[in-house]
């Protein structure tokens, strides 16, 4: 009975080394140096922007609701408590991602053109995209991460990847690879 009770004992700590050695891994940082974290713009109710659609006037935008701006900041509180921090944050002309960068509370947001979307035509891809490229070749390996708040169209453009709102994706610029994040 003694063995038994051994046996047990024995099984529970190697379970329990191998919980908090799972929990040490998770809470510790990516290696993010050199690499971009794209983010889709947090929860904006409906798809597309409405046809009144102004660049400079947030009424005339799909914009955050409530859930949005929570999970914006959300996503921001779980980068902090992973010490993730950016050493350049740019968002797309949209209010969206302006606002959803202001909510993670990362870093002041630069605005970039080569963030805008280009869904609803606004902007053309052939126009963006290579804009995008071009500061794209500009990130070093020994640069720190940079954060970039947009748009569907110009995540899966760039990295092949789809998301939903508030998804964020690591891109490293020397490869091209990348991988869906969840902090």
């Amino acid at each position: 009975m003694f063995r038994l009770s051994r046996s047990f004992a024995a099984i529970f700590v190697a379970l329990a080394v191998l919980i908090a050695q799972a929990a040490a891994a998770d809470s510790v940082a990516v290696d993010l140096q050199g690499k971009v974290v794209f983010m889709r713009h947090a929860y904006a109710p409906g798809n597309g922007d409405p046809m009144q659609f102004k660049l400079g006037d947030c009424s005339t935008q799909r914009n955050l609701n409530d859930e949005g701006r929570e999970q914006a900041r959300l996503t921001g509180k779980k980068l902090r408590e992973r010490s993730i921090v950016f050493s350049q944050v740019y968002s797309s002309e949209w209010c969206r991602c302006r606002e959803t960068a202001a909510m993670l509370d990362m870093g002041e947001a630069v605005p970039f053109v080569g963030l805008n979307s280009f869904y609803d035509h606004y902007f053309s891809e052939a126009e963006l995209i290579p804009l995008l490229q071009e500061k794209l070749r500009t990130v070093q390996p020994t640069d720190g991460p940079i954060l970039m708040v947009t748009h569907f169209v110009t995540i899966a453009a760039i990295t092949g990847k789809a998301v939903s709102s508030g998804d964020l994706v690591i891109y490293d610029p020397a490869t091209g690879s990348a991988e869906i994040f969840k902090p």
